[in-house]
């Protein structure tokens, strides 16, 4: 018996009639009209009081069509768009700006084909559409409205509603009239960014050459073509560039196909340029008989410096007669005609290089891949490509600005050639830190066995980063979200990495993995062993469920051992809250075991430690594991136009840590996207395996760390790197240890580590001044603060710009004094700062914070007074040593100097500079006639004048320079 549908007069169901239309081939059913929506299976009858109820009736009855989604986060996807059309019925206009948004990067909104959610959504537009457009239609709904109207059994629906029916409950859309317009805007639908773009006609091309690995800029290239191939339902042609036969491979047009598979592009059309050889040859003669192109046997480099200084060549002006003659040689593959090229008759005057007499055609004697030794002579790409492009019915050329110079040529052969025009769109070139995307590069790192090969994890190839666990889907929307920018910048890995964690989160099954060797027994009383099934996503029950151990010995790590707090409760996460009762450690503070029990009663999570754990259970249950990290392969940011990427390799780009792992990791796969709790997201590029009868070894299970966009360590993350706030929080809790005084090396080693220091910072200024590279300024502080901390050791007191450099056997301020305190503070006050400016973590700030009150606390106590920023601490008496006036002097030199830079380099006015010069050169003076000496950069400050009578300290002064400084910095 056939289903029956009835749909209502006043609100039909028109997302549900096409979905009837779409069926109709395998599910027959009778449509009829009424005055309430029903369906009619066998003897049953449904009432739809919405078009949501019509669509999941029937997409379920034919759910060889997977109109309802194929897995089960596809139908969660679905489901909540059927939730948002009803709030679309509520308010249409603002809702809009979500769906288009969400709309930008897809064709479809799940599953990339179609299904009842587009259907669903597509109800509601259509229903309200001549009200939407009066408030304004966004370009991405725009266009699938269009797109969904295009489809054949929309467009039959829409032709066969009866008159009666009333079309348009929120707005005038009369039958018939919205199909019009549809059709007209099919017609005249333009994508924004892609100008002429018509849906149905739209025609591009990937065309890479042949000769290698396709890597993540290729990869912008194949996405952005196959985007708009989807977007305005048009076709993607992928053409092999094969004009050079020398550097043709039919290996990598074999590795390209399969890249192309990996990013999930199915080109319509698969094309060589070779094809249009014999083409090209009657083109190319055709330009010389019409004046258009000559014959050059100029020596190469002649022919360059020609170019540059706008030197017509003697053979510019060669009769008809004499160049096909030229050319006939080149044909041959002759000893003379492998002298010459054919360059195109343009404009040797032009200032744009690529017009003045470009060469078209060259002689080549070597055989091509595919066509042999047929061809002696072979088109340059630049001649290539309009005539492909025109011949295949490109209409729209995409290429990076690299080639924006190349447009006035491009589309100077399609006129001289009278071939149609394509549009040539130009995007930004992707630009990735710490790599190299040239070939040749690459290809080096392989032959000298740096890297396992072109997958290789490092490797910026489509298969290396595929196989650390990029997602295609992740990869298509940090594409899809740079735009049509024509900046060229370079953009980081932890964007795109960031892009990727969007796609896997919600999806990423959760497992558990120890420290192999810092594992601590947790004995729970009251515990028995026991196997319990949890969900295997905390978020998303429908990935499946797992199997947990509860017993009463579980591991833990130690990192999360020495945080457990005696009388609290901890969280053991898929168990419940436990109760710390006793925490067992050694003589050197280590945690050897903790007593516990459970206390599952209490559902207080809100502060109490969350830990990852494993039961202990015979250890041939837990398989095998390592986690795998990397590095970048380049350890420089940007490398500069003469810098050689080889200076900065050689850095550890790969670390191992074996774990203990879940016994739930045998059931993984490889390729398998895995989250590892608080350890990060991992890919299993090998999966476990039982011992077989010839190694009597088990595979072991390896994971590949994916990173997440951000630089914040999971709390026992494995890769062992406590950040600074936390360790200087430690430090500050930590007790002070008294000790006996050290012998202090002599002032010349002192003076030294001062003049280091002094330079350290100049050059530390310089390279913020010029806007260095984040990486190389972070290296220059880094051996900055090393350099303190060793004047610290050698001399006793944090060095400043006027310290004094004391001599031998002379007596040290205690580092509690106030003035000491004080300039800890000025310190961690700047790290504050630093770390608000990059936004760190809360936690961290938070931590440099606490410090930083701690401090001003001790100042306090050792002063008697609030700390200010402007208030210099008070000066400490002593009869052994005064601050030098050489010190002083030098401070103001450096501080002077700093200002003269500054003046310079925002080009202020030049009585300002020369102002700041003269009492620069007044400074100098001064400590000349001080120290008896003339001042250098190298130079430390002169020694400390002896004076029984306490001298005032220049803290004061030096300190409120230093706070107007950094707030300038």
């Amino acid at each position: 018996m056939a289903t029956k549908l009835v749909s209502s007069y006043n609100e039909p169901a028109i997302g549900g009639l096409i979905v009837a239309e779409v069926i109709k081939s395998t599910n027959p059913i009778e449509i009829s009209w009424g005055q309430e929506t029903s369906i009619t299976f066998s003897n049953r009858t449904l009432i739809c009081v919405t078009n949501n109820d019509v669509l999941r009736a029937l997409a379920r009855d034919a759910p060889k069509y997977q109109l309802y989604g194929k897995t089960p986060i596809e139908r969660t996807q679905i489901d909540h768009w059927l939730t948002y059309t009803l709030s679309m019925e509520k308010d249409p206009a603002d809702e809009l700006m979500y769906l288009n948004k969400c709309l930008a990067p897809l064709t479809f909104l799940v599953a990339n084909h179609l299904t009842i959610a587009d259907l669903a959504v597509f109800n509601e537009l259509f229903s309200c559409y001549e009200e939407l457009k009066a408030v304004g239609i966004p370009v991405h709904v725009q266009r699938f409205y269009d797109l969904i109207s295009a489809q054949p059994a929309v467009k039959n629906v829409l032709q066969g509603i009866p008159k009666e029916a009333k079309l348009g409950k929120r707005g005038t859309t009369t039958r018939g009239g919205s199909a019009e317009k549809t059709t007209e805007r099919k017609q005249e639908g333009k994508f924004v960014d892609l100008p002429g773009a018509e849906m149905g006609k739209v025609v591009v091309r990937f065309p890479p050459e042949a000769s290698g690995y396709l890597h993540i800029g290729h990869a912008k290239a194949a996405l952005l073509n196959q985007y708009y191939q989807q977007a305005f339902q048009g076709k993607l042609i992928m053409r092999f560039d094969d004009t050079n036969p020398a550097k043709e491979n039919v290996h990598f047009e074999k590795v390209i196909l399969e890249d192309l598979e990996m990013l999930q592009i199915k080109p319509d059309l698969f094309t060589h340029t070779s094809q249009y050889f014999d083409l090209m040859l009657d083109y190319c003669e055709r330009l010389m008989k019409e004046g258009k192109a000559y014959v050059d046997d100029t020596e190469p480099e002649q022919m360059k410096k020609e170019r540059d200084e706008r030197t017509e060549s003697k053979n510019r002006s060669n009769s008809v007669e004499k160049n096909l003659q030229m050319w006939r040689e080149m044909v041959k593959g002759s000893a003379a005609g492998q002298k010459c090229c054919v360059r195109a008759k343009i404009d040797m005057a032009s200032p744009n290089g690529c017009m003045r007499d470009p060469t078209i055609y060259r002689c080549k004697n070597e055989p091509h891949p595919r066509t042999g030794t047929q061809y002696k002579v072979y088109p340059t790409y630049d001649f290539a490509c309009p005539i492909v492009d025109a011949i295949e019915d490109v209409t729209h050329t995409l290429r990076t600005m690299e080639y924006h110079d190349r447009d006035d040529q491009f589309y100077w052969f399609i006129e001289a050639l009278g071939l149609r025009r394509p549009y040539i769109w130009e995007y930004s070139r992707l630009n990735m830190t710490n790599t190299v995307l040239s070939k040749r590069k690459l290809t080096w790192f392989v032959e000298e066995g740096l890297v396992d090969g072109w997958d290789d994890p490092r490797f910026p190839t489509v298969r290396g980063i595929l196989r650390r666990g990029m997602t295609v889907e992740g990869l298509k929307e940090f594409i899809i979200a740079q735009g049509s920018s024509k900046s060229v910048v370079f953009m980081e890995w932890d964007k795109i990495w960031a892009f990727n964690k969007k796609v896997i989160d919600p999806i990423a099954p959760r497992y558990t993995a120890l420290e192999i060797e810092n594992r601590v027994v947790v004995n729970v009383a009251g515990a028995k062993l026991e196997a319990v099934q949890v969900p295997v996503h905390p978020k998303n029950a429908e990935i499946g469920t797992k199997t947990v151990w509860l017993g009463p010995r579980v591991l833990i790590d130690q990192a999360d051992a020495v945080e457990l707090k005696e009388g609290e409760n901890a969280t053991f996460i898929n168990w419940g809250n436990i109760m710390i009762n006793k925490v067992h450690k050694d003589a050197t503070g280590k945690v050897t075991s903790i007593d516990a029990s459970l206390n599952l009663d209490n559902k207080d999570f809100k502060k109490t430690l969350k830990l990852t754990w494993l039961c202990e259970q015979d250890p041939a249950e837990y398989p095998p594991t390592f986690c795998v990290y990397f590095e970048h392969i380049i350890g420089k940011a940007v490398l500069g136009k003469e810098e050689d990427f080889k200076t900065y390799i050689g850095h550890q780009t790969r670390s191992e840590a074996q774990m203990l792992g879940d016994p739930e990791l045998k059931k993984l796969k490889k390729g398998d996207i895995i989250q590892l709790q608080r350890r990060g997201f991992f890919k299993v590029d090998q999966a476990y395996a039982r011992a077989s009868e010839f190694s009597a070894v088990e595979t072991p299970v390896v994971l590949f760390s994916i990173p997440d966009g951000h630089a914040k360590e999971q709390p026992t993350a494995g890769a062992p790197k406590k950040n600074a706030a936390e360790a200087s929080k430690k430090s500050a809790k930590a007790p002070a240890k008294s000790a006996e005084p050290a012998a202090k090396p002599a002032a010349g080693a002192s003076n030294q580590l001062n003049d280091s220091i002094v330079q350290q910072g100049d050059l530390v200024r310089k390279l913020k001044t010029e806007k260095a590279a984040k990486p190389d300024i972070d290296a220059a502080v880094k051996q900055l603060l090393a350099l303190k901390t060793q004047f610290k050791e050698a001399t006793g007191q944090d060095w400043k710009p006027g310290v004094a450099i004391a001599a031998p056997g002379s007596t040290t301020t205690s580092g509690n004094s106030g003035e000491a305190i004080n300039a800890k503070i000025i310190e961690q006050g700047n790290t504050v700062r630093d770390l608000k400016t990059k936004k760190a973590a809360k936690p961290d700030v938070d931590a440099a914070v606490k410090l930083l009150l701690d401090l001003k606390a001790q100042y306090k106590a050792a002063t008697g007074k609030d700390w200010k920023p402007e208030a210099a601490a008070p000066a400490v008496v002593k009869k052994e040593a005064a601050p030098s006036g050489g010190a002083d002097i030098n401070a103001k030199i450096v501080e002077q100097g700093n200002t003269v830079r500054d003046l310079k380099t925002k080009k202020a006015a030049k009585p300002d500079v020369d102002a700041a010069v003269k009492l620069l050169l007044d400074l100098k003076a001064q400590y000349k006639a001080a120290t008896g000496k003339d001042w250098k950069p190298e130079a430390a400050a002169a020694p400390a004048v002896v004076k029984k009578e306490p001298a005032t300290s220049g803290g004061a002064d030096i300190n409120a320079k230093i706070v107007e400084q950094g707030n300038t910095v």
